[in-house]
């Protein structure tokens, strides 16, 4: 890959993680301080990207893999998207908000399949260009979220206003990207291989099927993060709230890099029972601490992302790929990620919509202690059950591997 094109490339993901980043940690302390939803509707909200996590794959697979290049449906999708966004910043009645999100995320959740696919498309070596170039879409994110909270802007519409210029912008700029032909292009395309049925055999192996079953269950106490710790934060009287939640991005850089010497000392399932307990603490972290003296537990919260996303589903996706045969290996990361960002992150989305509004006593107060009880419990559970049925079957030789790769990418990895 010559730097030209590397340079897209990073501008690519730095465009596509700031539209992300911009207006989706905060939009709960919007629904819910602003607009006043429920908790419910909150959990809702957020679970439109669960819903487009399930059907983006069938889009994929059947138009952009196969008849229009890549950089154009990038291109299409961000700048319906753009529109789709500002008219959703106007809006207050939840029964017109509801279908217009989800609207947005079937646009915008193929995207991210899409950014991946073309950068592999154009690399040479993607287990070593990549990761130089996907630590900027990391980077845009907390550069956004430290623009939202330094704005303190965190309960407006404007992070929807943000999202929907910068979206107009990576449009645009989606249409000068390297020319990348449908990979799929004159193949027939059946149901099978859309949805990646191919990769179920897979679960006839006790380990896969234990690690998907603890992929999808994790999910659900995760979804309580995404849908309400901003406004947690912002409710408990954090400053900059958004701002210093980016330290959790901060940390995912740390532990990504790092994440392959832990590795290789550790193995598959002390990482993925790391990732797990991590989870757990954190809750147990946000339902002591405080803005004042334990404002410590708080920060330690935040900066667990990096080992509770890194340990376990980057892990995950490592042994998914070593785990699948060459001819199902997208297929297997699809099934992943359709149990995950799919079907898991949709039941905890909705659940943590009711248990937020069970303990809501008015509009301004929320007994957070009770609501960060249910995920932590719900962690430890899964966390127990994966410990006692998940066995590893561990090689040398891919540990090697990723290390090799993660000692090259760090360097180029470093923001300026």
């Amino acid at each position: 890959m010559d730097l030209r094109t590397r340079a897209q490339l990073s501008g690519m993901m730095f465009l596509e993680y700031f539209v992300w980043g911009a207006w989706y940690v905060t939009l709960g302390t919007y629904l819910g301080a602003t607009l006043q939803y429920e908790g419910t509707q909150i959990g809702l909200a957020y679970g439109a990207f669960a819903i487009a996590a399930m059907i983006s794959p069938f889009f994929v697979g059947m138009v952009a893999d196969r008849f229009f290049p890549t950089e154009r449906v990038l291109g299409v999708l961000h700048l319906v998207g753009a529109g789709i966004l500002y008219y959703l910043s106007t809006i207050e009645d939840f029964a017109l908000f509801y279908p217009v999100i989800i609207a947005y995320t079937l646009c915008f959740m193929p995207t991210l399949a899409l950014t991946n696919s073309l950068s592999f498309h154009h690399m040479d070596n993607p287990s070593k260009e990549f990761p130089g170039v996907r630590v900027l879409g990391t980077i845009s994110w907390i550069i956004a979220g430290l623009i939202v909270g330094y704005l303190n802007i965190e309960d407006q519409a404007t992070p929807v206003l943000i999202a929907s210029g910068m979206s107009v912008v990576m449009g645009l700029y989606s249409f000068t990207l390297p020319h990348t032909p449908p990979k799929s292009k004159g193949e027939k395309a059946s149901w099978q291989d859309i949805i990646g049925l191919d990769a179920l055999k897979l679960m006839k192996d006790r380990s896969f099927a234990i690690l998907f079953i603890a992929s999808l269950l994790i999910c659900i106490p995760l979804s309580f993060y995404y849908s309400f710790a901003n406004l947690f934060l912002n409710n408990i009287g954090v400053e900059n709230a958004a701002g210093k939640m980016t330290m959790g991005q901060m940390s995912e850089i740390i532990f990504l890099l790092l994440m392959p010497f832990f590795f290789k000392r550790l193995g598959y399932k002390k990482m993925l029972m790391i990732g797990m307990a991590a989870w757990a603490l954190r809750y147990v972290l946000f339902m002591f601490g405080d803005p004042g003296n334990l404002v410590w537990m708080l920060y330690g919260g935040i900066i667990l992302h990096g080992i509770c996303y890194d340990f376990f589903f980057v892990t995950g996706q490592i042994y998914v790929d070593e785990r699948a045969p060459k001819n199902i290996k997208n297929a297997a990361q699809g099934l992943i990620t359709f149990a995950t960002y799919g079907v898991g992150m949709f039941i905890g989305s909705l659940l943590s919509g009711v248990i937020a509004e069970n303990y809501t006593v008015d509009q301004d107060t929320y007994l957070w202690d009770k609501i960060w009880l249910v995920p932590a419990v719900l962690s430890v559970i899964v966390l127990v059950l994966f410990t006692i049925f998940f066995r590893e079957k561990r090689t040398l030789k891919s540990a090697d591997k990723i290390e090799n790769q993660a000692t090259k990418a760090i360097p180029e990895s470093k923001p300026a």
